[in-house]
């Protein structure tokens, strides 16, 4: 390897035959096989330089990405959205610096763009050593703030997709703060990716400063122009809490995860994993009230399945259901159901991946 970093083309090649002989025997090769294979059927195509450099440019982004989260893998985080723009004047700074402080004492740490405004404010009130920024290479507005400038948990990333995919991917927890365009875009985002099952579940809040209506408007907005002429579900208002009161913001989070612990989906089956089991009694109720939702079958008690891996929350019990994957709103609506169930052993606060 060069000092910058890069292979020369003798230790690339070796390096290759090495890690094809390594596959078989490492934990994700069949993953790194399909990686190899996709740019290697790229080489053999006629794409253009750009597009070479988007793709290089795009897995170097992703590569800081893993890399540093890796580390805090298991670590409860909050994403927080907002406007670069609001100065530490404005209540909804203050609201924003308030929360960061909040869910940081719950035990989170807290994921910003790394800018001023709201990421400032939600850094402030964290604290640097509770904050990740990841940061976009902007000609204007986004230097990053005084708070995690300098720190090693601070990336800057090319792309903005590259940017919102570790925005999402890593947060427990998305908390929208008024805003311009970037804003709304990341809000209808987050709406669009909860809503056809592409990210989460995870609680969605959007958060006014108290007595504001940023939030409020904009939700009777999608109630009168979305929910009103069938353009959305009447149950996908269910995926997100607006509020302007700093402990309901707190609470719709840490609440969340009383019961429900996390999911995956395994041979088409949604597995719901709970921090306490829930009596024959309490599923059937949500058989009563969740049928809709099903393809076919039951919701079914379980435990691990041997599919889930062995590092993936093997103690926790489990619901099975096959799951109509539309009907996001309304498994929103269950999981509501089943935090008011159960009996759970450990604190709200644990994280929902912690092992």
């Amino acid at each position: 390897m060069t000092s910058n970093g890069f292979y020369t083309s003798e230790h690339l090649q070796a390096d290759i035959i090495e890690l094809i002989e390594k596959l078989p025997r490492l934990k994700n090769g069949k993953y790194i096989e399909q990686a190899l294979n996709t740019i290697l059927r790229l080489t053999g195509d006629e794409i253009d330089r750009l597009d070479w450099k988007i793709l290089s440019a795009s897995l170097a982004d992703m590569e800081r990405g893993f890399q540093l989260f890796h580390t805090y893998r298991h670590v409860r985080k909050v994403t927080i959205f907002g406007s670069a723009r609001l100065s530490p004047r404005t209540p909804d700074y203050k609201m924003a610096k308030d929360f960061g402080s909040c869910v940081s004492k719950l035990g989170f740490m807290v994921i910003t763009g790394g800018g001023g405004g709201i990421m400032q404010a939600g850094h402030e009130g964290a604290g640097r050593e509770n904050s990740f920024g990841l940061n976009i290479e902007l000609p204007f507005e986004q230097e990053a703030n005084p708070i995690i400038e300098g720190d090693h948990k601070l990336i800057h990333f090319k792309y903005f997709f590259t940017r919102k995919l570790f925005l999402l991917k890593e947060s427990d927890a998305v908390a929208l703060f008024p805003g311009g365009f970037g804003t709304q875009d990341e809000a209808f985002e987050c709406m669009t990716l909860s809503q056809t099952g592409k990210f989460g579940p995870v609680p969605l809040i959007l958060i006014d400063h108290p007595g504001g209506d940023y939030w409020k408007c904009w939700s009777e907005y999608i109630d009168k122009q979305l929910v009103e002429k069938g353009l959305v579900s009447p149950e996908d208002p269910s995926l997100y809490t607006v509020t302007d009161n700093l402990q309901v913001a707190c609470n719709a989070i840490t609440h969340f995860y009383k019961v429900y612990h996390s999911s995956r989906y395994v041979n088409n089956r949604l597995v719901i994993r709970l921090k306490s089991d829930l009596s024959d009694a309490e599923v059937e109720k949500l058989n009563d009230e969740f049928s809709d939702i099903l393809v076919k079958g039951k919701i079914e008690k379980s435990q691990a399945l041997p599919q889930e891996g062995t590092e993936e929350a093997v103690g926790l019990p489990r619901l099975l259901l096959y799951f109509n994957q539309k009907d996001l709103g309304r498994l929103y609506q269950m999981i509501a159901a089943i935090n008011q169930m159960g009996h759970p052993s450990v604190e709200d606060t644990e994280h929902p991946e912690r092992k």
